[in-house]
């Protein structure tokens, strides 16, 4: 199937649109249920990330360095998911599947910003529970509300700082057909591939910045919760012992889908001879690591429910009176 919508240029064309297949090759039975699917899925993230940021805010309590990186957290991975599942959706009910050049611009854009920003806060967050556990005395001075401040800042300065450069550099590339993009999202290999000059130098630039947002921070994850188990073996009882672990250890799970499978597909910027497979590796960091988050930070949290708790019983009795 091929779709080419393009201007003249003299004696080159430019493409006005791509054309996103998603998973339109499926049955339309499989269809039917992922189109389900990912609404549920959809609903249940944006109300669990919503639920951890009013909780968070309202109860006084979780004004801590944590639950102010958690809602960072929970605030950008309803921006993640929101960049592509509502465009995902479309794909299965639209007749026309097309995506804008500028509007497949601007979704590289922000995908790749709230990626490369998330990459940064996990690795602050990391830091934050190494210091709450190993040097809990110090805790507050060295996490101050200034250093959360600046730690957050920079991790979205960066991300939308590196996000731009390689964005600019891959659509200020001729792209004259096809336009079709076996993907359900405008992402970095399926669009490049599709560019009508040599994008040797671009794989390189995307791999190196790849490396550098992927492997680098989650080696600082790793060290962080190395210094984590490290102590977590030092403590004397065993309940305390196993209720620190299974918190530690149920975050690390999430980080290291969340990097092995980015690192997987940019650190690899080429595409692969099957773009099914990478569609199914993508969903995994765009889709269900922003729908486990809430699951996993917080909502197991007591404090989280505690505060969610109060806040219900405070609507309850504001609704009576």
């Amino acid at each position: 199937m091929t779709y080419v919508t393009s201007k003249n240029l003299g004696n080159q064309s430019h493409i006005d649109e791509f054309i996103l297949l998603g998973f339109t090759n499926f049955s339309i039975k499989l269809q039917l249920f992922l189109f389900i699917l990912f609404i549920l899925i959809y609903i249940f993230t944006l109300l669990g990330n919503f639920t951890i940021i009013s909780v968070a805010t309202l109860d006084s309590l979780l004004h801590t360095p944590m639950y102010y990186f958690l809602r960072n957290l929970s605030f950008l991975e309803i921006c993640y998911i929101t960049v592509t599942l509502p465009k995902l959706l479309h794909t299965f009910v639209a007749k026309r599947k097309a995506i804008s050049f500028y509007g497949c611009c601007m979704q590289m854009y922000c995908f790749f910003t709230l990626g490369v920003t998330e990459c940064f806060l996990l690795s602050v967050m990391a830091y934050d529970r190494y210091v709450a556990i190993c040097d809990p005395l110090r805790y507050f001075s060295v996490m101050s509300k200034t250093t959360c401040l600046r730690l957050a800042a920079v991790s979205w300065i960066a991300g939308n700082l590196i996000s731009l450069g390689q964005t600019a550099s891959i659509f200020s590339l001729p792209y004259c057909g096809p336009n079709v993009i076996n993907h359900f999202f405008c992402d970095i290999p399926p669009v490049l591939k599709l560019a009508c000059t040599d994008i040797s130098s671009n794989e390189i630039s995307v791999s190196v910045t790849g490396f550098l947002v992927l492997p680098l921070p989650f080696s600082l994850v790793l060290y962080s919760y190395g210094r984590i188990i490290a102590a977590i073996l030092r403590i004397s009882t065993n309940t305390g012992r196993k209720k620190v672990f299974s918190t530690c250890a149920s975050h690390f799970v999430s980080v290291t889908l969340f990097f092995g499978t980015g690192a997987f597909t940019y650190v690899r910027v080429k595409a692969s001879d099957k773009p099914d497979n990478d569609k199914l590796l993508s969903l995994l960091y765009s889709v269900v690591t922003p729908l486990l988050n809430p699951i996993i930070y917080s909502l197991r949290n007591q404090e989280v429910k505690g505060g969610l708790r109060k806040l219900l019983y405070h609507k309850a009795v504001i609704k009576k009176a």
